[in-house]
This record gives C-alpha cells, structure tokens and sequence, in this order.
C-alpha cells in the first residue's frame, strides 16, 4: 500500500502507536548497560525466544528469530488484520502504519518522507538499481565477489538493460580497513566510466563490514553514486544512515532487528530522489519521496504493524550493547583459532571489519562440495547448525551466525567441535 503526502499529512496527527511493548524484562539501566560477557543478563536476554532443543542454532543469518514480545503482538495483530479486513484497512490502517514508518525513520535518524517499507532488502534494492536512470550507455557499474547474488544480477541485468558494461572485482583477502579503501579506489582509476557502484556494507558471505563512509565519499568525488546494501549491518552493528552518508540504501527488519518476516525498508536522500525512477505500478503525479519509487501493493500488514514491538525489545537492550554482543560471541571463537593450523578466518581481528558474522574454511577446502560437507558434519556429529557459501573469490566457506538467545557456551561447543575437525586435517602440528 502506497501513501500519498496528503493522507501522510492528513493522518499524521491522529495516528497511534501501533503494537508498542511498554515494558520488557531484559531491560538495562541507564546507569549500569549490558556488558558483552555478562552470561546472567544475556541468559535473560535469551530466555525471551523459543528456540528448538537438541541444536545449537548458529545460523541466523537468514532472518531473525522474533523474542516473546514480537511474536505476540505479531500474532494479536494479524488476528486484528484477519477480523476486521478491509474495515480497518479503509479506514485505520494508513495512520498506524504511517505511525511505523515515523517510527523507523526515527531510529534511522532520516525523515519519513525518505523510507518507504519493502518486503525485504532484496526488494528495495532491486528498485532502486533498476531505477537508476542517471546510466547511459558506454557507462558502467560495479560490483564486488561479496555484494549479494540478487543483486549482483541486478548489475549484471543493466547491460542489456541500460547499455553499460559491468565490473567485478574481487575484495582483499585478508581485508585491512585501508586496503578495502584502495581496492575500491583503484578500481574506480581503471575503470573511469563507472558511475555507479554496489556496497554491501556487511557481506552475508564472510561477515566483512567494508568502510562505506569512506568508499561513498571517495566516489562522490569522482563523480560516482553508491547504492548501499545494508541487509545485514542494521541491528547487528551501532549506527545510524547518516553515519554512512549514502544517497541510495535497501535495509533489512527481519533480520538484526528481530521484526516479522516480510518487513523491509528503502531510502533514498531527499536531493537524490529524482535519480531513481517512480516504479511503473505507480502513476503520476510523482511525490518527490522514497514511496513513490516502490509498489509492493498488498502486504502483511500485521507484520508492519508489529515492528515498533521488535524496535522496543531492542531498545530495551541497546544498539551499542547489542553489537558489542554479538561481536563477543563472534571474538569467543575467531579470535582462539585465528592461528591454529588448517583453517582460515575470514573476517580481520579489526572490530571495524566485523560484526557477529564471521566465515571460515579450512585451508586448501575450497570447493561448494567441500563447504557442505564441513558444515553437514557440524550438524551431524557436533548437533550445531552453521550454513556454507559460495562466491567469495577465493573459495567458498562456513558461515557462522550467533544470535540474542545464544550463549558462551554454544560458541564453546563449536570452539571444541572445530578444534576436533581441525586435528585429523593438520596432524600433530596443529596448534589449537
């Protein structure tokens, strides 16, 4: 469902919070916030989500596990939808949600008039490199061997589209926050068409954040706009989109922020909207605003509703203690075997490359076949669920995902399975 800036204005007075969780007991005060390794308050923490028995669930990349709190509003809200239907919708619906996206702006730190929902990143991204309509052809886009499989198709998709010629290239393994800087630099001074560029400032691959503040800036001088893929940095890192400084970004609240699933979010800078096209389900007059430039047409609307609930369990805990958690589990065990023999970690010791996600393989295991098998075994014999991927230039991997509900002693549990793993491979000279 689109919004017109008159029913935004027009509402805007009138509409209440929409499934507001006013108190939550893993609360932390003010004066005293949650430390990383305090097992206590994370084990509170934990206790809010129903997780299965019998597996240490370390894939959570995927989408997010809702706490209790979500997933009750999340269910009282879809009884409203699915009771009274196309009564609220014509007549309530609008002002809650336009209350919901007031309220996401705000913890972004944009105005409303700049985000507009989605379904899922996937989907903002798409509109927004499809409705780039500053390429012309002889132009060209780039794109890097840890940017999302989607969108990398989108990029490819522009020269048969757009007329421009497409550029891959593949970021350093090991990264170093400078050499993700120069990569991208000296891309751009072999390739001066490029126009626009694909960041994914946390790699669902490796786990690897990339400087994008740096990287968008640096393109802006020559002349370069960036479209940032922040599908998995929102909620698992501490920011705001105006730390990042990007005209173009698809967001994820399904993810890190713990929302049903279904719920996404694009932005586009005031001064920019122009740059993307109105999607062609919309008709004109165009509003000089993000919603103009996405139809979705009907959604769950119960899954939107329920996202302030997601938003206070999360501020009930911190932005800035929720990352430091989850950077925590992901240091238990990178760090201990980022020198053992037989096995590489894919993401730097440097905290400003690395969130919770971080990937490994073992060395000379490069092939899909290989990573499908390391991470069966996870499952089979250790009982800890991890994924692989593929796509990194250098070969594919495992990726390992800690959540809110998990504790030190899961991430002990894979410590202990890796380091079993490891031996046979390395022999007597491994150190772990």
């Amino acid at each position: 469902m689109e919004f017109s800036r008159r029913q935004m204005l027009m509402a805007a007075a009138t509409a209440p919070v929409a499934g507001r969780v006013e108190a939550l007991p893993v609360a932390a005060s003010a004066g005293n916030p949650a430390r990383p390794g305090d097992e206590s308050y994370w084990a509170a923490v934990a206790a809010q989500y129903d997780v299965v028995a019998g597996i240490t669930q370390l894939e959570n990349g995927n989408w997010g596990m809702m706490a209790r709190p979500v997933l009750e509003a999340y269910e009282a809200a879809v009884r409203r939808v699915n009771r009274e239907t196309s009564y609220y919708a014509r007549r309530g619906l609008v002002p809650d949600l336009i209350a919901v996206q007031e309220r996401v702006a705000a913890k972004l730190g944009v105005s409303t008039e700049e985000i507009a929902f989605t379904r899922n990143a996937t989907e903002a991204l798409k509109a927004l490199i499809g409705g780039y309509n500053r390429l012309r052809p002889g132009d060209a886009v780039l794109y890097a061997d840890l940017d999302y499989d989607s969108m990398q198709a989108c990029c490819e998709s522009l020269k048969a589209r757009r007329g421009v010629d497409v550029v891959r290239i593949a970021l350093p393994e090991p990264a170093t926050h400078q050499g993700l800087i120069d990569c991208y630099a000296a891309a751009l001074d072999a390739h001066p068409r490029v126009r626009l560029i694909l960041l994914t400032h946390l790699s669902h691959r490796t786990g690897l954040v990339i400087p994008v503040r740096e990287i968008v800036a640096m393109a802006r001088a020559r002349g370069v706009d960036a479209i940032v893929d922040a599908a998995h940095s929102w909620g698992q890192l501490d920011f705001a989109l105006p730390d990042l400084d990007a005209d173009f970004v698809g967001l994820n609240l399904h993810k890190w922020i713990g929302a049903p699933l279904g719920v996404g979010a694009l932005y586009i800078r005031r001064e920019k909207v122009d740059l993307i096209d109105p999607d062609i389900a919309n008709a004109p007059p165009f509003g000089a605003n993000a919603h103009a430039r996405i139809h979705t047409g009907t959604v769950d609307f119960a899954a939107q509703l329920s996202v302030p609930a997601a938003l206070d369990f999360q501020d009930a805990i911190g932005d800035a203690a929720r990352a430091a958690r989850l950077r925590y589990l992901r240091d238990l065990w990178a760090e201990p075997l980022r020198n053992a023999r037989g096995i590489e970690i894919l993401t730097p010791s440097d905290p400003r490359l690395h969130g919770g996600i971080t990937s490994f393989r073992f060395s000379g295991r490069t092939s899909d076949a290989d990573n499908i098998a390391i991470a069966r075994r996870l499952l089979d014999d250790y009982r800890i669920f991890s994924v692989h991927r593929t796509g990194p230039a250098r070969g594919a991997c495992v990726r390992i995902t800690p959540a809110l509900f998990n504790g030190a002693g899961d991430i002990a549990r894979l410590t202990a399975a890796l380091k079993a793993m490891l031996r046979p491979l390395a022999g007597s000279r491994t150190r772990v």
